[in-house]
């Protein structure tokens, strides 16, 4: 019986976008311009052969610095759903596109409503700073405040977010969970797509670290997706990152959390060991956390090469009947302008046995097509609009 993988490297666009010009986004190119940065020095030989390379040039133009793919099948798929963010593109390959906007709060201070900041005075006694920020600096503006007062570091980004910045001690990381759960359900009404723990530690004198303790307080998918067609059908759905968050633990089994290191073991194990019929969902989110935004194209590069060296072994122990999809749910380009992800189609890498001798490549899909080709592999009915490309 069929087994199924969908990996995720989380903000690996390769450019090219029919509307990336709505978005403010048009030239943008994630992987093209981190070859570019390299000056063509990027090692991925496990990627490239199952087309990574073929797929940045049929998505952009871009040269490709590797040969031609030698297994497997390509494809590059394009979102339909108006937004860049990261439930918008998980939900969308999960078989279902975003029905409505999401709401964004606005770039000024005070950012957030008088009745969410209400809400956390109720639930917490009050809360800093109130603004469009990036982690690492609000913690370190408000970081004193924080630890004399205790009250929660409240912020938002150019993402539908609400976040809130606590230190495990001072405040307690329990007691940060409780209050972003208890302000969810106001920031959901409000189609803001997730509400975001930040615990951090450390101390002034030492300084603060944001810890893997992060949770994200997710949105319900507005409908069925593959994960609950694959738990509907018998099938164990395994959730590797911060999947479970995601899909609000919706047709999730069981989740595994950690650094992308770790989260590469977490990986190999269920290539020995997921039973038959199911599907691992795996996000590899440093990607797009730590290079991505902070506009850091040398490690994005080297967190590439780390990954495909990582992964090579755990290709080559995959079952002959395993389905192994590689793709993005957005783009998030270190030399772009900002620190917003950016609107890129994105690359779609197939490993099946079955097709090492070529398989069909070469197409343009939707997200919603990922879906629906893991379906038709583990022969569960699939309830979207998608079609298989295989």
């Amino acid at each position: 019986m069929s087994r199924a993988f969908l990996i995720v490297l989380d903000s690996l666009g390769c450019g090219g976008a029919p509307d990336a010009e709505t978005f403010g986004d048009r030239g943008a190119n994630t992987l093209g311009h981190i070859i570019a940065a390299r000056q063509g020095s990027l090692y991925m030989p496990n990627l490239a052969a199952l087309g990574l390379g073929a797929a940045l040039t049929h998505s952009s133009g871009f040269e490709s610095p590797w040969p031609a793919p030698t297994e497997g099948c390509w494809a590059v798929a394009q979102e339909i759903s108006n937004g860049k963010d990261t439930p918008s593109g998980h939900w969308e390959l999960a078989g279902v596109p975003v029905p409505w906007d999401w709401h964004y709060f606005p770039n000024r201070t005070p950012a957030f409503p008088p009745n969410i900041i209400s809400a956390v005075a109720k639930f917490a006694g009050g809360s800093l700073a109130n603004c469009h920020a990036s982690g690492l600096p609000v913690i370190e503006a408000f970081g004193a405040q924080h630890m004399n007062s205790g009250l929660p570091i409240c912020y938002t980004s150019v993402d539908s977010v609400f976040q809130i910045a606590a230190h495990e001690e001072r405040f307690g990381l329990q007691r940060l969970y409780d209050l972003c759960q208890k302000l969810a359900p106001i920031l959901h009404e409000m189609k803001i797509g997730r509400v975001i723990a930040r615990p951090f530690v450390g101390s002034l004198e030492a300084g603060f670290q944001r810890t893997l303790n992060r949770r994200d307080f997710a949105i319900d998918p507005p409908s069925l997706t593959l994960c609950d067609w694959v738990q509907k059908a018998g099938g164990h759905v395994h959730g590797i990152g911060k999947i479970g968050d995601i899909f609000s633990m919706q047709g999730i089994t069981r989740c595994r959390k950690g650094s992308d290191a770790e989260l590469m073991q977490h990986l190999a194990d269920e290539i020995q060991n997921a039973p038959d019929g199911s599907l691992t969902f795996a996000n590899f989110v440093e990607f797009d956390s730590l290079y991505g935004h902070p506009r850091d194209p040398e490690g994005y590069a080297r967190a590439l090469e780390w990954f495909d060296a990582a992964i090579g072994p755990i290709i080559a122990q995959a079952r002959p009947d395993d389905l192994m999809i590689f793709t993005a749910d957005h783009g998030n380009d270190p030399t772009w302008r900002g620190t917003d992800h950016t609107r890129e189609q994105v690359p779609v890498l197939v490993h099946w046995h079955n097709l090492r001798k070529g398989g069909m490549a070469g197409q343009t899909i939707q997200f919603q097509d990922v879906a629906a080709t893991v379906a038709s592999h583990l022969a569960v009915p699939a309830f979207g609009e998608g079609r298989s490309f295989l």
